[in-house]
């Protein structure tokens, strides 16, 4: 329910706190007064767009902060969905500063408008004459059916089977679609397969062979450089090792007399051994380095094969041709393997669809033991406001077999005739506006025994009645209040009469300004308000006289 509502800098309001009792809470004032002010900024909080600039002070920020107690809402999974702190305790909070920018939060979370209407939705129910067009809808009309025969629990179980079966199915029906195009191309699937694994791929294949073509293709270029590096460390006239030989026999002639000479001799010497090796695998090199056309034939064929087998399959590399011809080897293998899965998936279809439909006919049954009762308690109320000769039929009726839908295997409508002699059809064809409204206070009131509704606000739905269903609709709200918190906005003493809680909304000026407020009343001050709804300003003292004996019911 909610507890307080903050409102600052809103449209004529600078700051105001409105703390709500937790029954039935009355709005009254005079047209213009605010009343419409405070219901556009409890909007805000419930996640309705801010249309235009609404600012007392343009200056400054605008802020509307509702706090709420949701222990009773089940809330917790909502919460968690979304990633929010949950407390039984919640603070929502809507922010819009002067440049029109606005921000939202929920126990100082930042949401975006989407995740604040799906909350604000669970937490308030504002009904106005243009909010009973929903009473025609099948998700409405199943709420209630649901809600008074306790079958949510049914339903969900219904819903988690359906949507099961409807994946199940959905999936079967991919895995047709998919062989029966693979079916088509099952022969070019093989034949890329066969030409892939017939190549006998090999990762780092290519590069071993390039690097295998440009020493062969090069190989008179190879033996020439090596014989000359051959010759010039040990064959030439004046080769480089025999140079080094002398070099190091003068040094070591020297080393008695200067010691320092020994250390480089040692070196060179170190030297000398060193290209010694190297001389002599430069000889093995150019031994072995000859010129073989075969084998770089064979080379150019295998290159050749790669590069043509890359370019048709649009890749780079060997490793991408072994990924394809892995990736059309698995196709050819579910292609091969499909029969067992249409089975497999097939059988489980079946099977789901089994589960479905035996938990559809156990929520029908549950709907249908409760139609007549529903039926009975509304027009029971609807006798109270001022409606004795409506009725109300609740008709469900199968779908074609073997249809179904998410709220289950039957359609449902609500058939409605306010008069004698009128036919039974939808009701919102055959009722006003301010029938409709009576028939929803009655649907509400049923549906708050069962089950544990949001704050419900009744906009102004008092529009055209008067007198005694008027009174009559006030003790409807009132035994609604009993179950759930309810705040209405009325102009009919009959109906204010009734609240817990009274609130008065007015304008006063300030200086330059004219602002609206709102107070709760005392009961001094209920008296004055309803005797002056009675009979204007200067209440008589018959009007006070009157309103006291509203007040006493």
């Amino acid at each position: 329910m909610l507890d307080t509502l903050h409102i600052k800098n809103y449209a004529l309001i600078d700051a105001l706190e409105i703390q709500f009792d937790k029954g039935l809470n009355m709005i009254t004032g005079e047209t213009g007064a605010g009343k419409s002010i405070i219901m556009g900024a409890l909007s805000l909080i419930l996640g309705n767009r801010a249309e235009g600039k609404h600012f007392f002070d343009p200056s400054k920020k605008c802020v509307i902060e509702g706090e709420f107690n949701i222990g009773a809402y089940q809330l917790n999974g909502f919460f968690e969905q979304y990633d929010l702190d949950y407390a039984d305790h919640t603070i929502i909070r809507r922010e819009i500063t002067p440049d029109g920018k606005s921000r939202a939060f929920v126990n100082d979370s930042p949401v975006n408008l989407v995740i604040l209407k799906q909350l604000g939705e669970q937490l308030i129910d504002v009904h106005s004459q243009h909010a009973t067009l929903q009473i025609n809808t099948e998700e409405f009309q199943f709420l209630v059916v649901d809600s008074v025969a306790d079958s949510f629990a049914l339903k969900q179980s219904y819903k988690e089977s359906y949507i099961a079966y409807k994946k199940a199915k959905r999936e079967l029906e991919e895995l047709k679609e998919t062989v029966k195009k693979a079916a088509v191309e099952l022969d070019y699937f093989q034949f890329q397969f066969d030409e892939l694994d017939g190549a006998k791929l090999v990762p780092d294949e290519q590069g071993t062979l390039e690097q295998q073509q440009r020493q062969l293709e090069n190989a008179e270029d190879i033996k020439r450089a090596l014989n000359a590096a051959s010759r010039l460390l040990e064959n030439e006239d004046i080769a480089v090792l025999t140079q080094l030989k002398d070099a190091m026999s003068q040094i070591e002639g020297i080393s008695s007399f200067l010691p320092e000479a020994a250390d480089l001799a040692a070196r060179v010497k170190s030297t000398l051994i060193e290209l010694k090796d190297v001389a002599a695998e430069l000889t093995l090199l150019e031994e072995d380095t000859h010129l073989d056309e075969g084998t770089l034939l064979e080379i150019n064929e295998r290159l050749s094969l790669l590069y043509s087998l890359q370019k048709k399959h649009h890749v780079d590399s060997v490793e991408e041709l072994i990924q394809l011809r892995d990736d059309l080897e698995a196709k050819l293998l579910a292609i091969n393997s499909s029969d067992e899965q249409l089975e497999r998936l097939e059988a489980e279809v079946i099977e789901k669809l089994k589960v479905a439909l035996h938990n559809a006919k156990a929520l029908s049954s549950a709907r249908g033991l409760v139609l007549d009762t529903i039926a009975g308690e509304i027009q029971n109320t609807l006798l109270n406001v001022g409606m004795p000769n409506a009725v109300l039929q609740i008709v469900l009726e199968p779908l074609k077999e073997g249809e179904m839908r998410e709220s289950g295997i039957d359609t449902i409508q609500f058939l409605f005739s306010a008069n004698k002699g009128q036919a039974l059809q939808s009701i919102h064809r055959v009722a006003s506006g301010g029938e409709l409204s009576r028939v929803m206070l009655a649907i509400k009131s049923l549906v708050a025994k069962t089950s544990a509704l949001p704050t419900i606000v009744f906009d102004e739905i008092d529009t055209g009645i008067s007198g005694e269903v008027a009174l009559r609709v006030g003790e409807v709200m009132e035994n609604l209040a009993e179950n759930m918190q309810v705040i209405a906005i009325s102009h009919l003493p009959q109906i204010a009469s009734k609240g817990a809680a009274h609130f008065k909304v007015y304008k006063e000026d300030k200086a330059d300004r004219t602002i609206s407020n709102i107070v709760r009343l005392d009961q001094t001050g209920r008296v004055k308000e309803i005797a002056q709804m009675l009979s204007g300003a200067n209440p008589t003292d018959a009007a006070l006289e009157h309103a006291e004996l509203l007040l006493k019911g």
